[in-house]
């Protein structure tokens, strides 16, 4: 059986991971432990797209949502193995550093994992999918 997404719960559940993505990115960061700061916001960032996909196509079944972000989160993490002048002045701007990175580290990968296992283990134990709603009928009704 596929899940049924709320969009509007993977709306607000996308902002508020860009939220915290951002406090751990922000000044702030120095008050919050090393492997966060570290490694806290590629996690965030990779929830971000399964959310992001999950709102886009809310039929998807779970495992199909978690192989379609990990396949996008790596290939985005593979593709900073190009090193073209083009593009690396794109990932000198903000929006490039947030979006594609500026340079390969296998530790990004387990950090993509890790950030889609907990959008996994949410829907998994229900706390993202709506809960369905059964029809009650009289047990002498077939």
């Amino acid at each position: 059986m596929n899940p049924k997404r709320n969009r509007l719960h993977y709306a607000m559940l996308t902002a508020i991971v860009i939220v915290a993505g951002c406090m751990i990115r922000s000044e702030f960061s120095e008050t919050w432990p090393p492997l966060v700061v570290k490694c806290g916001g590629d996690a965030l960032w990779a929830l971000m797209v399964f959310l992001g996909l999950g709102f886009l196509f809310p039929r998807l079944r779970t495992a199909t949502l978690a192989t379609a972000t990990l396949a996008f989160a790596y290939g985005v993490e593979f593709s900073q193995l190009y090193q073209a002048e083009w593009i690396n002045a794109f990932r000198k701007t903000f929006l490039g550093a947030v979006t594609i990175g500026s340079g390969f580290l296998w530790s990004d990968l387990a950090s993509y994992t890790a950030g889609c296992g907990i959008g996994v283990v949410a829907e998994i134990t229900g706390s993202f999918l709506e809960k369905r709603k059964h029809k009650k009928t009289h047990p002498c009704e077939s």
